[in-house]
């Protein structure tokens, strides 16, 4: 139940200045639709009383200065033109409704015929007929804060729908005030309502389309998060939650490298991501996500940003597909081809090498003894000889192609050697080898890798950079190697993403084969500075060993 009072100030006059001792309204209880909707029904009674036609559409404006009181006695039939003149000029619905009057005081701009199809004179006619034409849907929620306002005298800000006289559905922004007079009483409302439906309806599109963007997005296997030019999360996928298992309400907010990242890692992901932000290009990366119980996924990252219209930079979407197992099973397969290619090696020397050395051998004592007896076969059984003999060759060079790096916990250390005194004799550039402390490779797939990324890495400074001179070098701690080879060319070029050469491509595929990571850059003194950081492991113990 509702009470809605005006205090008596002493002289029998109501009384609703706002102040401690003399309250506007008294709300007993909380307010409910039907309460509302019957203090507005109370009101149009208000307006259906009769009064003489001399006060027929009399409006009352405002005061000429602001510092100037509202009044009766504030008309000035000028003022008053000007400003009926303005009102109807203005593209929206004024509207003036009378607490203290009847319906003869009301005022409603002709935009309302434009806009709703009745007149003016209709609309003053039925004081009830605005409530009546509000969309149901809508209908309470406005008896409520129609309700509140001349309860509170707190102005009305809202949107709602009226439905026209032809049955299109109208949306309707209003701000209505109540005001008051000099002695505080309620005296009329005031307000203004814009046609908003073309807003409402490319809201309503909008927000359609989110939906659609955000079923995309929560339906589609690969991982997609939004970060904001600082990193931090604003859009969180399906896909993310279970592979991380993290929720959306979790990680908003935060940081992907104080959540996701492996220590390891952040550094160079920060400095991707800066150049990400500053390029605002396509990018790629692949990294460890680390999830809520600390296990370790691969993920290939595909970023891009979306830029405002100043080009700045307002978000980063990232995708990312889970590659953990597609890796797994791509190192297995190659550590499959690789010990293929050990056994084959090792076969073509000791196997097929061996008999041909046999073959070869047994030649030249034939040759001897047809020599011995002065026949003229004895020619004949010395190019046999000579022809074995390349066959041995040959053989050699493709045991050595299939096994570069012997068997051995100092093997990579030995083949460099051996492959830059290569270099010299073939290429007649100085190439260096230096190692000054060694260091021991206990994974033979590991150090065939590192040799053919060093290998590959000579191969381009001869051919691209026409070095003079290069230097390879192996050093390693505890827990990290690095190999590096440097030479004197005419350095690499500009390597635009996406268009790396085989070579390059082939070296970072193996640097990530043996976990490790690939860089090239210029030399600071003119050349290239190829780097190939790897994980340094313990050697494996022997299980058939007891």
């Amino acid at each position: 139940m509702v009470s809605f009072s005006w205090p008596n100030n002493g002289n029998g006059v109501p009384d609703d200045r706002p102040s401690n001792d003399h309250p506007r309204a008294v709300v007993e209880a909380d307010l409910n639709p039907l309460e509302a909707e019957q203090i507005l029904q109370g009101l149009a009674g208000v307006f259906s009383r009769q009064h003489s036609p001399a006060t027929a559409r009399r409006v009352v404006c405002p005061p000429e200065r602001p510092d100037q009181a509202w009044s009766e006695d504030t008309q000035l039939p000028n003022l008053e033109a000007r400003y009926r003149a303005l009102v109807e000029q203005i593209p929206a619905v004024v509207f003036m409704a009378y607490l203290d009057r009847g319906i003869g005081e009301a005022y409603v701009s002709p935009q309302i015929e434009a806009a709703l199809g009745f007149s003016q004179e209709e609309w003053l006619e039925d004081p009830v007929r605005w409530y009546s034409h509000i969309h149901p849907d809508d209908k309470q929620r406005w008896s409520r804060e129609a309700a509140e306002m001349l309860l509170t005298g707190n102005p009305l800000r809202s949107a709602y729908r009226v439905v026209s006289r032809d049955g299109r559905v109208i949306w309707f922004h209003c701000e209505a005030k109540m005001i008051r007079k000099e002695d505080g009483e309620p005296w009329f409302i005031h307000g203004v309502g814009f046609d908003i439906t073309d807003l409402k309806r490319t809201e309503e599109a909008l927000q359609e389309e989110r939906n659609v963007v955000s079923a995309i997005l929560h339906t589609v296997g690969a991982l997609v998060v939004v970060l904001d030019p600082k990193g931090s999360i604003i859009r969180f996928n399906r896909a993310c939650e279970q592979t991380s298992g993290y929720s959306f309400a979790e990680v908003g907010g935060r940081k992907i490298w104080d959540l996701f990242m492996v220590p390891e890692e952040v550094d160079r992901f920060k400095s991707v991501f800066q150049q990400l932000c500053l390029d605002q290009l396509p990018s790629d990366y692949e990294g460890y996500l680390v999830k809520r119980d600390g296990a370790r996924r691969l993920i290939a990252w595909s970023s891009t940003v979306l830029a405002g219209n100043d080009g700045t930079p307002t978000c980063i979407i990232a995708t990312g597909i889970d590659i953990t197992e597609h890796k797994r099973l791509e190192k297995t397969i190659l550590e499959i081809s690789a010990r293929e290619q050990r056994r084959i090696g090792q076969d073509l020397h000791d196997g097929l090498g061996q008999h041909l050395t046999g073959i070869a051998f047994m030649s030249k004592v034939q040759e001897q003894k047809l020599m011995e007896k002065g026949v003229p076969e004895a020619g004949d059984a010395a190019k046999i000889v000579n022809l074995v003999n390349e066959a041995i060759n040959k053989t050699r060079e493709l045991a050595r192609g299939l096994l570069p790096v012997v068997s051995d916990a100092q093997g990579l250390m030995s083949a460099l050697q051996q492959w830059a005194g290569e270099v010299e004799d073939l290429f007649a550039v100085s190439c260096r080898f230096q190692c000054l402390t060694p260091v021991l490779i206990h994974d033979d797939t590991v150090a065939t890798h590192l040799y053919h990324v060093a290998r590959e890495a000579v191969n381009n400074a001869i051919k691209h950079g026409h070095a003079r001179q290069i230097v390879i070098r192996l050093a390693a701690d505890e827990n990290q190697g690095a190999l590096t080879i440097q030479d004197d060319g005419c350095g690499i070029g500009s390597i635009v993403p996406g268009n790396k050469g085989m070579g390059l491509h082939l070296m970072s595929y193996r640097a990530r084969m043996v976990g490790g990571s690939f860089e090239v850059q210029r030399a600071p003194i003119g050349g290239t500075v190829v780097t190939c950081l790897f994980p340094v492991l313990p050697p494996v113990a022997d299980e058939s060993i007891k």
